[in-house]
This record gives C-alpha cells, structure tokens and sequence, in this order.
C-alpha cells in the first residue's frame, strides 16, 4: 500500500536562498507517514491515550536530490513495509511533478510510552505483512 500527501511550500519552509530548509523534508515526509497511519484505520492519540504505545522514529537515511522552492506543489510519496512485529520501514520520496527532490527510508519502532520496544497493534500487523 502506498499514500501520496500534497505539501505547498510556504515563505516560512525556505532558507536564506529561497530553497526549503533541509530540515523541513523531514517534517513533510513526516505528514506522510502520519496519513498512511490514518489511512489503515489507526488513531495515533487512540493508541496512545488507550493501549499506552507510540511510534518513535529510530532510523533515517536521507538524500537530497534537487531543491523546492517557494510555492512549490509537492508530493509525500509514500509506502511501508514491515521487518518485524516491532519495527516499520517506510520509503518514502518527495517529488515535483515527475522529478524526485528527497528520498528517504524511515525506521520507526513502537514504543510504550515507557520507552520500551513493544509490538505493533494487532490490527496494523495484518495491515502491513
């Protein structure tokens, strides 16, 4: 399964050189991510405030292929894969159009809000294997 989020890039996302600050792909690809959670029918503050567990990012590798700018249309590619009942693995890329600006694969593990590894939901589980 695969999700696309549109982002509009604003005057506060870009640098001194009117380029997206670096750090502000990860915060879109982050929305990305967020989507595809919402998309399998899962409620973030649900698993938190209900079964005491979150999702922490442990794992980035990022590469920055070509700049967006100010009032740039982009899309949050993004699609998962799962590695184990703890850990989620995502590839997710950032693009203009047809051209790849950022690519990314995110490891995310669940936690309890105790900060101990602890297995995915049940439901998403079945969702993502």
């Amino acid at each position: 399964m695969s999700h696309e989020t549109p982002v509009r890039v604003y005057y506060e996302d870009t640098d001194m050189g009117g380029i997206v600050y670096y750090a502000n792909y990860l915060k879109y690809i982050e929305r990305g991510r967020s989507e595809l959670v919402e998309l399998l029918g899962m409620n973030q503050l649900d698993m938190r405030d209900k079964e005491g567990i979150v999702f922490v990012v442990t794992r980035v590798v990022a590469d920055y292929l070509a700049p967006a700018k100010l009032d740039d249309r982009l899309v949050v590619h993004t699609s998962h894969r799962a590695q184990s009942a703890v850990r989620w693995v995502f590839d997710q890329e950032v693009r203009r159009g047809n051209d790849v600006l950022f690519r990314a694969e995110v490891t995310a593990v669940c936690m309890t809000l105790e900060g101990k590894p602890t297995r995915l939901p049940k439901a998403l589980r079945g969702a993502v294997h």
